[in-house]
């Protein structure tokens, strides 16, 4: 009998622990977002039709052709009026950028974001734990995070990270990097910043697929406030959910779907391959197979897996006959997806079953401040929270895409009604517009398409 009831009781000591355990590891895995900021430039910086026909003109190594190429990718493009350039390109010395355009350009994103956050927040930059720089094409020495720290007089013992190369997805690779330090460095302050820098990457060549990134990428970017304190849930705007990253590096087609490059005269630029869309799809449905079992509700996924059952026994083959396509909306209420173009977002539409109404942040984040890189993700959640629509306990999807080929989603919970313009101060009362369109562009340079009469 005594034995019996030692056997007991180490079995119960062992039940014990083990849930203690798993409560003091789940309590450790929170992250939360206390604040965002995005960046928004000088009226001085904008990169309307006027000021993009003459940074067109002057580049002597177009010709007709290259000129109702772009006249047609910008007309089409989904980007707006009100965008915005480096401050060396909309001087006209692009042909020969310094290190000096490059840094100043960086410094105005990442100061002027984070000088905001502080104040918004009260957080002191000597209580951060954790520092996260995302910057794709540009480094220094010394490094971009090191530039932050001395100028905010940071702590000598807080975590760096520099991230450079990762692309449009990097912010969201740094959330996911900054969730799993949460596990170990406990009640902590973390600051994530997103940008690009594209005062040295503007492309100055002739190849077609070189100069899209031009009419796409503009100025921008963002800091995020993240946070472990259980004390701070309730100042808290969003909750991390799940976290899924996908690589498929190892697949040539997709790694070489988006690279950058010289051209035949020596132009650096990025080189998009006709393979990019297939690469894309693929890295998002290799994603979703991980994340979505995570994020739908069972009775959703059980109604798909017997759909698609009787769908694979029957004669009908039309998915939309057979209703195979899972619901997204069953586990999320709004979609935030990487404004990298009109066509992405179409193709990302599609493929998910979403309707304009949940694509709207998206085009009108595209339309407004144009492909930000890593921060366009911050954009679009910005247009949601300035439109009202993010409610206490919603569900928010992060879909971002990069180069490698990477597709990096996550999905989020709003801890309470959300309703701050941000940069979206002076002109949200003005959106959604009706047609993405730039049509000032065919009516000021439409006649590249006029037929030439040679004499």
């Amino acid at each position: 009998m005594e034995l019996f009831m030692t056997i007991c009781l180490i079995f119960l000591y062992c039940i014990v622990f083990f849930i203690c355990k798993l409560f003091l590891q789940m309590r450790n895995q929170y992250c939360y977002i206390l604040a965002y900021e995005c960046y928004k430039a000088p009226e001085d910086r904008k990169l309307d039709t006027e000021t993009c026909g003459k940074l067109i003109m002057r580049n002597k190594n177009l010709g007709l052709e290259q000129y109702r190429f772009l006249l047609q990718a910008m007309v089409n493009a989904g980007i707006g009026e009100e965008t915005y350039g480096p401050r060396n390109v909309i001087a006209g010395t692009e042909e020969s950028p310094t290190l000096s355009d490059a840094l100043s350009e960086i410094d105005d994103i990442v100061f002027g974001t984070l000088d905001k956050l502080f104040v918004k927040t009260g957080v002191s930059p000597s209580e951060i734990d954790i520092l996260v720089v995302t910057v794709s094409m540009i480094t220094s020495a010394p490094s971009l995070p090191a530039r932050v720290i001395n100028r905010y007089k940071m702590r000598e013992d807080i975590k760096v990270f520099n991230l450079s190369g990762m692309g449009c997805s990097a912010s969201v690779i740094a959330v996911d990097l900054v969730q799993n330090l949460f596990k170990t460095y406990k009640n902590a302050f973390a600051v994530i910043v997103s940008s690009e820098s594209l005062s040295p990457n503007w492309y100055r060549g002739k190849e077609r697929s070189m100069m899209l990134p031009n009419i796409l990428f503009r100025l921008g970017g963002c800091s995020l406030l993240l946070t472990n304190k259980r004390a701070l849930k309730h100042q808290a705007m969003l909750k991390l959910k799940h976290s899924v990253r996908i690589h498929a590096g190892s697949s040539d087609e997709a790694y070489e779907s988006c690279t950058r490059i010289e051209d035949a005269q020596g132009y650096c630029g990025f080189f998009l391959t006709k393979n990019l869309p297939k690469a894309a799809a693929k890295a998002v449905t290799m994603n979703l197979r991980v994340l979505v079992p995570k994020m739908l509700p069972l009775r959703e996924l059980v109604r798909y897996a017997v759909v698609s059952y009787w769908r694979s026994k029957s004669k009908t083959s039309a998915p939309e006959a057979a209703g195979a396509a899972l619901n997204l909306k069953s586990g999320v209420e709004h979609f935030c997806i990487h404004p990298g173009g009109r066509a992405v977002i179409d193709a990302m539409g599609r493929s998910l079953g979403l309707n304009e109404y949940d694509l709207e942040p998206t085009r009108m984040a595209l339309h407004r401040f144009g492909n930000t890189s890593a921060a366009g993700l911050w954009y679009v959640l910005s247009y949601t929270e300035a439109k009202k629509r993010l409610k206490k306990g919603d569900r928010i999807l992060m879909i971002s895409l990069g180069a490698g080929f990477k597709c990096n989603n996550c999905v989020w919970e709003v801890m309470r009604d959300l309703e701050d313009v941000n940069v979206w101060e002076d002109c949200i009362g003005l959106y959604p517009v009706k047609s993405t369109a730039n049509t000032s562009f065919l009516e000021k340079y439409g006649w590249v398409n006029e037929p030439r009469h040679d004499k």
